[in-house]
């Protein structure tokens, strides 16, 4: 009985081919998914295929160390350090010659911190307080893919201590302690995804049990050995190619939707036995060769995406993406053979001290870069200025500070909301009023054009950071003055709808309400409608390598600024139709059929993501006095 069970632990320490064909088949599904192709809409569960395997061989290992009395966590870290470490190392240096050339400063920042954030395990709380897996964003961020490292790797540190302490009570007792873990980690996950669905993707709790599925299989295996069973092992590759290929980004994940590609993988180790058919296949040459560059290709993979997407003006080809994918494998043997296996192979040639001086220095010279990086707003220093225009509200509020008197009455001047020294609340002339611009932010940064393309008329503006709404309070004095004013004026309403609009009747009912009451005392309405809002702040574009560069970052296709308009646009139309005003869209100048820019030749038209500088406020602002005149 004792040799059986000798024999048993024996084998479960036997290479398995299959399972490094597993891997290929884990990694090629990730690597077309980043690269575009609609066919592998799932192939992100690839990633979830890698936990459970390693959790399935980390476990094994160390049951077999403890049950042994040979477990030293210090040879456990050195082990992983000579896995992860030199390869992951080696990518991130042969990245930071790219970012410098080709990022913008705010890209180069979020590298820098990216790097450190490797370096230390976290980048994958680094990238739960950035921005989603699936946004669009990230496509051009080279470290993404190591979110998934962090995991594994925090999932490393503290696994094998609880392991080792847990084990005094027994191996019964540490397995359905994993199972409860699971168990609860499955929970958190699925409880996440429709609240912290972000946080649910990236950090460690959520991703928990699909690590311990592996480590229970592991527990089994040590116990019972392989089966051979061609029905589960087939189930299992079919549960994993099922979610690939029927998965996409809109599928709640991970949730109680991932236990379909982790039960397959659980399965397929169960049972593949090597006689079983998966097993001869997995195990043949070309998926054991993928499988075992498979960590190097993941590695590279997602650098060479990114650097090509921030390099090109246009998206790059599907053809382009495919030659990054076949690219991303030729460098993954390249780091396989010369620096991957031998740290991890020739253990006494590459001793602990031989490692550990390189290892130390690549870890300082990363960090410290990174730290230097983040401190200058991604090396600023580095970059000159190539396009025209005021960006940040500094030069924008001095010059209407300095140029233009305060807004009467007094009363409301002394109660304006004042903001980085700067009033909120102007007129271009003494005396009473022509023209009001009425709302809020976004109505302020028309004021500057309007008064330049019309010198004649007094106009102001009031704003006190809110909806135009007279029923608020803050604009109730506003709304008391434009009663008893001596004369009509033309009163632009306007505000950045995009931001402050959640419920589109309410937009219709106060501003018609409003409408009403400001025609009923004589004064003329006319509704402006509003400026895209970009992700990017325009001092990207400002300071970056060429304008060709700026004009890509700073520009969105027009679908994106539709989407936006659509919350305020079909509303504005309706108010304008049925009170007989005059609506003005404001994008006709920002944007054509295809695409919006912040950019105008080579002059900057933001001051940040939703407000316009100088020359953006005189370009809208003769827009708008052109409409004007023409009706």
């Amino acid at each position: 009985m004792k040799k059986i069970t000798t024999l048993k632990k024996l084998l479960t320490l036997k290479y398995r081919a299959e399972i490094d064909g597993l891997r290929a088949l884990a990694v090629v599904p990730v690597i077309l998914f980043h690269a575009g192709f609609e066919i592998f809409s799932g192939g992100f569960v690839g990633v979830d295929v890698f936990f459970v395997i390693s959790g399935y061989l980390i476990t094994t290992i160390l049951i077999e160390d403890i049950e042994n009395n040979r477990f030293s966590l210090v040879n456990f870290y050195e082990r992983r350090a000579r896995r992860i470490l030199p390869s992951l190392f080696f990518v991130m240096f042969a990245c930071m010659p790219f970012a410098w050339l080709w990022m913008l400063p705010s890209q180069l920042k979020a590298f820098s911190q990216s790097i450190v954030a490797v370096s230390l395990f976290g980048s994958n709380i680094l990238f739960d307080n950035e921005s989603g897996y699936f946004d669009a964003s990230v496509e051009e961020k080279p470290l993404l893919h190591t979110w998934s490292l962090a995991v594994e790797e925090q999932y490393y540190l503290v696994f094998p201590i609880f392991l080792f302490l847990a084990w005094r009570f027994g191996k019964n007792k540490v397995f359905y302690s994993i199972i409860l873990l699971a168990a609860i980690s499955l929970s958190l996950s699925e409880l996440g995804w429709g609240n912290k669905t972000i946080a649910n993707f990236y950090l460690t709790p959520s991703r928990l049990w699909e690590l311990f599925a592996g480590s229970i299989t592991a527990f089994i295996i040590q116990k019972r050995g392989v089966r051979s069973n061609n029905t589960m092992s087939l189930a299992g590759l079919a549960a994993i190619l099922f979610a690939i290929f029927t998965y996409d980004k809109n599928t709640p994940f991970p949730s109680i939707y991932a236990l379909v590609p982790v039960i397959g993988v659980v399965l397929f180790i169960l049972f593949a036995e090597k006689k079983t058919i998966v097993a001869k296949l997995l195990g043949t040459k070309v998926f054991v060769g993928i499988g075992l560059i498979s960590y190097s290709a993941y590695l590279w993979h997602q650098p060479l995406f990114a650097f090509t997407k921030i390099k090109m003006i246009e998206d790059p080809s599907m053809s382009v993406m495919v030659l990054l994918s076949l690219l991303s494998f030729v460098l993954a043997v390249i780091s396989w053979k010369y620096i991957e296996k031998p740290f991890r192979i020739k253990k006494n040639y590459y001793g602990r001290k031989f490692i550990f001086i390189p290892l130390a220095l690549s870890f300082t010279i990363i960090v410290v870069t990174g730290y230097f990086g983040n401190k200058t707003d991604g090396f600023k220093f580095h970059f000159n200025k190539i396009l025209k225009g005021d960006v940040n509200h500094l030069a924008f509020h001095k010059l209407i500070d300095t140029q233009y008197v305060d807004c009467l009455p007094q009363s409301i001047a002394d109660n304006a909301l004042t903001w980085e020294d700067f009033l909120r609340c102007k007129q271009t002339l003494e005396g009473e009023s022509d023209w009001v611009l009425l709302g809020d932010s976004h109505a302020e940064h028309l004021f500057l054009g309007l008064a330049d393309n019309n010198p004649d008329k007094n106009i102001v503006f009031y704003i006190f950071d809110g909806k135009p709404y007279f029923d608020d309070p803050q604009f109730k004095d506003i709304y008391e003055i434009l009663l008893i004013a001596n004369k009509p004026k033309l009163i632009f309403l306007t505000m950045h709808f995009v931001q402050r609009i959640n419920d589109s009747n309410e937009l219709y009912e106060n501003l018609t309400k409003n409408i009403l009451k400001l025609q009923k005392f004589g004064h003329k309405v006319v509704l402006l409608g509003d400026i895209p809002r970009y992700k990017v702040h325009p001092e990207d574009c400002v300071f970056a390598p060429t304008i060709e560069r700026s004009m890509k970052h700073c520009s969105m296709p027009i679908s994106e600024f539709n989407n936006q308009k659509a919350i305020f646009d079909p509303i504005l139309k309706k108010i304008a139709s049925e009170n007989k005003l005059t609506y003005i869209p404001l994008d006709s100048m920002l944007c054509d059929e295809g695409s919006c820019s912040m950019i105008n030749d080579d002059t900057i038209l933001y001051r940040d993501t939703n407000h316009l500088n100088i020359p953006g406020s005189q370009l809208i602002g003769s827009y708008i006095s052109k409409e004007l005149n023409s009706q």
